[in-house]
């Protein structure tokens, strides 16, 4: 059973990252009215995704050592404070200019957050309770890629795009309620100085993996994805041979990985996210294909994927913490493949997608457990940075696979291209099997 102060804990920590996850995809549908009323092209517009995105992404590895330096209290409260900011300032945003940079400010309290999330309900649960506190802390993750688009079309419907920012405001001072009366503070700081050399390795190659991916996806290669894509592999290499000579005095250590329940469960998450959201990506396209639809009914046919990911993920946190991530995550991910395979064969349709989420709610919370659940409690916070590192870098790349899949083969193909992208999806999700089969069974905790 969990405790009324974790329950607590689980209620604040949710609250604070869903208006995140969803500002992640809310933005996309509005991208054409954002252009119109600022008067700029698409290309220029399109930097208030793509500037949030880097921001998360170069913000991510710091998470660590900010949660060793100020507490995990401080820190969450700080995110908070900034993500909040940057919504009000996007929301009285007068250029575009002012909208990026403020999106970027957005992203830099929103990168926190997540992984701080997971380090605090990971602390507070113990192993004993990780899978139910992890079934919690991925309801926004699963629900922001179908509620996202259809918040975003009502907005923008019935208000105006500043509304997708200023709606995230009153939810911003709830969570900071909360946070100051339920989170836990009075942990002890053990952080030394901010390894600078390595933030100035991993932060920026992050940065330029996830913009040549998405450069990728969007132009099929250019010069633009190739510079970034090798930038990108340069600087985290780099930030590799560093992180294995410095140890523990790392930004992230990458010694964590010796560990193999944490090695196993992360390549695991990366192998799905790579496919899953390349279904997510599919999905979309394919229904605004179809003569007569819009964003909205992209939106609605998204949403039984959450619906159905909602339903199995209490059943994956009760199953993890009893018989351990193995079982309910290889079971996730077969289920997904069932889901997606109906996709290739027949195209998207509501009881495919609500498939595919049932899978999914059961793939997220039990693998990410495991991820944790063998590790002491000083090495969470790395862990949880390293883990989000890995998941965004997945999904970045899932998105500009299949983007790039799915232009060459429309070429050729025309409509059809959809049921062959969706193939290229099952093939990848197939092979998160092979590391979620060797995470380590289940001990129980006395």
């Amino acid at each position: 059973m969990t405790t009324p102060t974790l329950r607590a804990i689980c209620v604040a920590v949710v609250l604070g990252t869903i208006m995140t996850m969803l500002d992640a995809t809310i933005v996309n549908v509005a991208i054409d009215v954002l252009g119109r009323d600022l008067g700029v092209p698409l290309s220029t517009v399109q930097w208030t995704i793509t500037g949030y995105t880097l921001a998360l992404s170069m913000t991510v590895p710091v998470t660590g050592w900010a949660i060793g330096r100020f507490g995990a209290k401080a820190a969450w409260i700080t995110s908070l404070v900034l993500f909040g900011a940057g919504s009000i300032l996007c929301g009285v945003a007068w250029s575009v200019g002012a909208l990026i940079a403020f999106r970027v400010l957005q992203g830099i309290g929103g990168g926190l957050l997540m992984p701080i999330a997971q380090t605090l309900l990971a602390r507070a649960a113990g192993p004993e309770r990780l899978g139910r506190v992890m079934a919690v802390i991925s309801i926004p993750s699963m629900l922001a890629p179908a509620l996202g688009p259809l918040l975003g079309g009502v907005l923008v419907d019935h208000l105006s795009w500043r509304w997708m920012f200023y709606v995230n405001v009153p939810v911003c001072v709830v969570a900071l309620l909360l946070a100051v009366r339920l989170l836990p503070g009075g942990e002890e700081r053990g952080a030394g100085r901010l390894d600078l050399l390595g933030l100035a390795l991993l932060s920026p190659g992050l940065a330029a993996l996830v913009y040549g991916l998405s450069r990728l996806g969007e132009t099929a290669g250019g010069t633009q994805a190739v510079l970034g894509l090798g930038l990108g592999a340069a600087l985290v290499v780099a930030f590799v041979a560093h992180s294995l000579r410095r140890g523990t005095d790392a930004l992230i250590d990458v010694g964590l990985f010796r560990d193999r329940g944490l090695t196993t469960s992360v390549a695991a998450l990366f192998c799905y996210s790579v496919g899953v959201f390349g279904v997510l990506l599919l999905v979309p396209l394919y229904s605004q294909s179809v003569p007569g639809t819009n964003v909205l009914d992209a939106g609605l046919l998204v949403a039984p994927m959450g619906v159905g990911a909602i339903v199995t993920m209490p059943l994956a946190g009760r199953l993890t913490d009893r018989i351990g991530a193995r079982l309910p995550g290889v079971a996730g991910i077969v289920t997904v493949l069932v889901g997606t395979l109906a996709c290739a064969g027949t195209g998207p349709s509501a009881v495919a997608l609500f498939v595919i989420g049932l899978g999914h709610g059961l793939v997220t919370p039990s693998i990410m457990a495991s991820a944790y659940r063998t590790l002491p409690g000083v090495a969470v916070p790395g862990a949880a940075t390293a883990s989000q590192i890995v998941i965004r870098v997945g999904s970045a790349l899932g998105a500009a696979v299949i983007a790039v899949v799915l232009q060459s083969l429309s070429r050729s193909y025309g409509v059809a291209a959809f049921s062959a992208s969706f193939t290229w999806t099952l093939v990848i999700v197939a092979v998160a099997l092979v590391p979620a089969l060797m995470i380590p069974r289940h001990r129980p905790v006395p």
